[in-house]
């Protein structure tokens, strides 16, 4: 019966400390890639017309979008999720725009893409859940 016990507490400790690690790294995770998504959308506005540029960043987006498709998602943030991936696909769908020359739509799925992210913060806060913030560049 002891043994029984301890081996009961023994899972429940590892349960209990397993889940807040599998949504810490999916926290650390989501927000790595919705930073790298801002700050390419930021840069991208002033260089639209640098199309080499464009292209790359195009291609880090998909890259970013396959990341976010990839990640184990705890249960814990299941109904958040999608939110996030809406955000990283609307910002790869802006940035080729961008690269089909029009900045109008580019800015515009922008801005949808920011949504998106306010939608799935505001959805982890229900759960009380908050995404790390990533420290600004020392210069």
């Amino acid at each position: 019966m002891k043994a029984k016990l301890h081996l009961f507490l023994g899972v429940t400790l590892i349960l209990a400390w397993a889940s807040p690690a599998r949504a810490g790294t999916y926290l650390d995770t989501a927000a790595l890639l919705l930073d790298e998504t801002r700050r390419s959308a930021s840069f991208l506005q002033l260089h639209l017309t640098d199309m080499k540029l464009v292209e790359i960043a195009h291609q880090l987006s998909e890259a970013r979008v396959k990341c976010g498709r990839a990640v184990v998602v705890p249960k814990e943030v299941d109904k958040a999720h999608p939110h996030l991936l809406l955000a990283l696909e609307v910002s790869e769908r802006a940035i080729a725009a961008a690269l089909d020359g029009e900045p109008e739509r580019f800015l515009r799925l922008a801005l949808q893409a920011r949504d998106e992210e306010r939608t799935f913060r505001a959805l982890l806060n229900e759960q009380k859940f908050t995404l790390p913030e990533l420290e600004k560049e020392k210069r």
